[in-house]
């Protein structure tokens, strides 16, 4: 820390009690002069050879036998004009970062200037701050931190205009050229941690971060820190990055509990300041800051009721880099008076923010999505690898949510489609959450259960979701029973042939019977289907796998063999009672009719898969 020494004499001001501080001398006082509840007993001469302000107060007063004069609004208090009088005496005051302020802005009151006497008090602790406190990093940030509570004399002194950009001139340096300390607790540079030796094996000079500064302004007020920032931004030169960071370790150091879920505890206006100053300075490059200190900014700002305006723009910037949030930021606690534990509305604001930044990012793809929705515009990138990790963050988003009983299937259903199927290379995230769902919430209508199954595709779950969903009991049997078509159509190894009912006749010809099998379908498996499915699985892969063999061994000669029946395929009841049921629940189609002539199920599997809709539409349960 850089000081300064004026005078020689020694120091002889002495103190009588709290309140009365007097200069030991043979001569004896002959003025009193009062700054706030402190007496100080002087001598006139030393005072008004300095002091243009203390020559007028004398002068105007009426008792020449009592001089006593009073200074209530000296700035700095009896602190500051102690060191002004010591210097009027020439004894030794010693000035540094904590008190030249003060000291400064006192000099100014008391006119100690050079009309009144050459090398007078305000010109020497200029150029001491000129010299000195401007050209220190650490001092000019005490110095702006002092001028807090004389903050009307410094400005119109400029002080604080000369720290903030002495400060702002430093911080905006090329890294390589400081030379000063600074403090820096956080991770350091890969190339700090390394020997980093140069050719002739001698250890490098370590190298200064380019966030070296960002510590030591976290020591600055609100008020001080964004003048700060903003003129390093003016500067231009330093990155948006580092600029970043400075604003998440400032919001962190005063919400230390922010990154843990804020809460309304202490100065709740001082805290919703903070989060509204720091949104504000953020720059407006993309990537800037992370994504999950976005989502940290927006929970604090829904806990402190802050404006609907900043809660936009923060859902905007969330939604523009949506792909690095994890599922526990997106977990924002709903705001009083809701019923949900989560604010799903805000994530599927921000999903939405997501596909309309992507919509005017690299041109426009028209993606149509026959879900009863209107046509979704991506970007190109965004239909990409992009879109595949914002749905498997959706689909885990929607697992952890799907825990809250109070949450509506209508929120849960239009959040689930705003992601296409073409970004979903598997369904095993989404049907973890239609699981979720279904077990939270045992009370579901078998129209709301056929609802949410089918946002899912059966084709495009694993091997072991495919596992569980046949034993899953809170599916309805015909999901259960798609698994296994499906599942079928993935492990044969020949061309699956037709399906007739087990008794080679039509399933019913009245629209009685076709009602009582939907109805079997929609209920849920008994453990007694479940155990049958489960064998039926188990038979299948076991004939996937000696088919995949025989192949192998015969070569040629499995071709001959095309229209073989495979053993151990799905029973034909099963399928039967599916495609009975398909036939009689799509109205207007082909088996629309309620007489069934024929075999609902004469199609090969392998027609029928590419009969399918395509993975843009919903997938039909029914």
């Amino acid at each position: 820390m850089k000081f300064m020494k004026l005078g020689s004499k020694p120091d002889s001001f002495q103190s009588e009690g709290n309140d009365v501080r007097f200069v030991g001398s043979e001569l004896a006082t002959d003025i009193i002069v009062n700054i706030g509840d402190v007496k100080f007993h002087l001598h006139k001469f030393p005072l008004l050879s300095k002091s243009a302000r203390l020559q007028k107060m004398v002068a105007s007063t009426t008792d020449d036998d009592n001089d006593e004069i009073d200074i209530p609004d000296i700035p700095g208090g009896p602190a500051s004009f102690e060191i002004c009088a010591k210097f009027c005496y020439g004894m030794t005051v010693t000035l540094n970062a904590y008190n030249v302020i003060a000291a400064r802005c006192a000099a100014e009151y008391l006119e100690m200037n050079e009309s009144t006497e050459k090398g007078n008090l305000v010109y020497k602790i200029d150029v001491f701050l000129n010299t000195s406190i401007f050209r220190s990093w650490k001092d000019s940030i005490i110095a702006l931190h002092t001028t807090k509570s004389l903050l009307s004399w410094s400005e119109d002194l400029k002080i604080v205009a000369h720290c903030i950009e002495s400060i702002a001139s430093k911080a905006s340096m090329d890294p390589s050229k400081v030379e000063w300390s600074y403090t820096y607790n956080r991770k350091k540079l890969p190339s700090e941690n390394s020997l980093n030796l140069d050719r002739n094996g001698v250890r490098k000079q370590p190298t200064v971060p380019k966030d070296w500064w960002v510590e030591d302004l976290c020591e600055l007020d609100i008020d001080f820190y964004k003048r700060v920032i903003v003129s390093i931004k003016n500067q231009a030169r330093t990155s948006v990055g580092v600029i970043g960071e400075a604003l998440r370790a400032y919001t962190l150091r005063r919400l230390p509990h922010l990154g843990k879920g804020c809460h309304q505890n202490g100065d709740v206006t001082k805290h919703r300041l903070l989060v509204e100053t720091m949104v504000g300075l953020l720059p407006v490059e993309r990537g800037c800051v992370s994504c999950g200190f976005l989502l940290t900014l927006l929970r604090a700002a829904s806990v402190l009721d802050c404006g609907e305006g900043l809660k936009r723009e923060l859902v905007k910037r969330v939604g523009r880099q949506l792909e690095e949030a994890s599922v526990n930021d997106l977990l924002i606690p709903a705001t009083v008076g809701e019923n949900t534990v989560y604010d799903v509305d805000v994530v599927m604001n921000i999903v939405e923010e997501f596909v309309m930044w992507g919509r005017g990012a690299q041109g426009v793809c028209v993606e149509e999505e026959i879900i009863g929705r209107s046509p979704v515009v991506v970007a190109p990138d965004i239909s990409g690898a992009l879109m595949v990790t914002v749905a498997n963050l959706i689909d885990g988003y929607l697992a952890e949510v799907s825990k809250d009983p109070n949450l509506p299937l209508s929120k849960f259903f239009d959040l689930a489609e705003m992601v296409s199927d073409a970004s979903r290379p598997t369904h095993d995230g989404l049907y973890r959450a239609i699981d979720m769902y279904l077990k939270v919430h045992p009370g579901l209508s078998k129209s709301e259960r056929k609802k949410i199954c089918a946002l899912m595709d059966c084709r495009e779950l694993s091997v072991d979701a495919c596992t569980h969903a046949v034993q899953n009991e809170r599916l309805p049997l015909r999901v259960v029973v798609q698994v296994l078509f499906f599942e079928q159509a993935r492990v044969s190894t020949s061309p699956t042939p037709n399906v007739h009912p087990q008794n080679g006749g039509s399933l019913g010809s009245s629209r009685s019977a076709t009602v009582n099998v939907e109805e079997e379908w929609d209920a849920l498996p008994t453990t007694k289907d479940l155990k049958t499915l489960k064998g039926e699985l188990a038979s299948m892969r076991l004939v996937g796998r000696k088919g995949s063999e025989r192949s192998i061994g015969s070569g040629s000669s499995s071709s001959n063999n095309n229209n073989a029946k495979p053993k151990g395929g799905v029973s034909k009841k099963i399928f039967s009672r599916l495609w009975s049921g398909k036939g009689s629940s799509n109205g207007g189609g082909e088996n629309s009719s309620s007489d069934t002539s024929g075999s609902p199920g004469s199609g090969n599997l392998e027609e029928s898969s590419k009969s399918t809709p395509s993975r843009n539409t919903r997938h039909s349960v029914s």
